[in-house]
């Protein structure tokens, strides 16, 4: 279920600010677009239709989690054998350790993957929120979205650039926000900003998926443009696409703890395969192991469904919408990121982001 919105939410005007009254210009995008229902059913929808897309990325986080599951076997096996039978300093050195080498592959290696599937699965998504179809059908959804993300983006530091822009500027416009606490859907929240401003950090991770989904869409255009003025889209129409995101994070936390209460029954019996020494620690591994089992589920399936309706939501909202040149002049106040938004400033962003997935800047 997604809300509706009155003519006079759908777009978000900028305050005055001397000398930057320009009149707004014409629509800057010329694309078409195969659905415009951004309720949660189509957002299922279109994940079963980019099915190959959520099936890897399941792939690949549970075999990691599978491989967490057993590294915290050995590492609290070992480390407990090793401080009954030798001492306590040598079990703890030993599962800090083993527990900081899995972080250390979380954060690099598998961070940088994920992230080029995802651009991959946007890619694709966008395909078939426009056309209706991926391609002309000669090829696979796979090679598709990395056809098109390389043709975009030839090297991955800009993608890391890129969404590392977009994630910044956006968070600067969020900030100057002071109605969103009245959009959260639960009843007696609307006082407590901190919560508002947890629901816009998290909303915020979908919106620069979104924008570069605007970005593909608008191909062949120079994708620092399109960026830069998808930017500009999202202040017009920050209502009505927040009112999505809103909706979206909320039921995508609920569903997620859903999950993870269901999830902790088989976590409980793997728990009790583990040795009497482990099984010490039983409620403990039991939260962590349904976290790990849940995460893949979460991230495959519900997180993109929730993306699925903000991407619809932007693309209908912006369609043959004239773009108001304020908003360049208001952002660009707002945030010199924004201001020095291109190439450059992506590619050292990028840069810095990849090394320090890599732990190359440490």
């Amino acid at each position: 279920m997604t809300p509706e919105f009155t003519d006079s939410e759908r777009t978000v005007r900028p305050r005055a600010y001397a000398g930057t009254a320009r009149p707004a210009t014409a629509a800057r995008h010329a694309y078409p677009l195969a659905t415009r229902d951004a309720s949660f059913g189509a957002g299922i929808g279109l994940v079963l239709q980019s099915m190959p897309y959520a099936l890897m990325r399941f792939g690949i986080l549970l075999g990691y989690s599978v491989a967490c599951i057993v590294w915290l076997v050995v590492t609290f096996g070992i480390g407990s054998w090793l401080g009954t039978h030798i001492a306590a300093a040598f079990g703890w050195v030993w599962t800090i350790g083993c527990l900081l080498a899995a972080g250390a592959i979380w954060g690099g290696v598998l961070r940088y993957l994920l992230h080029l599937v995802e651009c991959g699965h946007v890619a694709v998504l966008t395909e078939l929120i426009t056309k209706g179809s991926v391609g002309n059908g000669s090829e696979s959804m796979f090679a598709y979205g990395k056809r098109i993300v390389t043709a975009r983006f030839a090297e991955a530091s800009l993608l890391f650039g890129l969404n590392a822009l977009v994630r910044d500027v956006v968070a600067s416009f969020h900030a100057t926000l002071d109605w969103v606490a009245g959009l959260l859907p639960i009843p007696g929240l609307e006082s407590l900003s901190n919560i508002a401003n947890i629901v816009l950090r998290a909303a915020t991770r979908y919106l620069d998926k979104v924008i570069f989904s605007y970005n593909l869409a608008r191909a062949p255009d120079d994708p620092w443009v399109s960026s830069r003025e998808g930017l500009i889209y999202y202040c017009q129409n920050a209502k009505p696409v927040l009112k999505t995101a809103i909706w979206s994070v909320v039921l995508e936390r609920v569903m997620s703890v859903a999950l993870w209460l269901v999830l902790l029954v088989p976590a409980g019996l793997i728990t009790l395969m583990m040795p009497a020494s482990v099984r010490e620690l039983g409620g403990l591994l039991t939260v962590l192991v349904a976290i790990l089992l849940s995460g893949p589920i979460r991230a495959a399936f519900i997180k993109p469904v929730f993306l699925c309706m903000m991407m619809v939501r932007f693309h209908s909202a912006v369609e043959g919408q004239p773009i108001n040149a304020e908003w360049d002049a208001r952002l660009s106040t707002l945030s010199d990121k924004f201001r020095n938004f291109g190439r450059d400033t992506a590619q050292a962003m990028g840069a810095s982001r990849l090394a320090g997935l890599f732990g190359l800047n440490r």
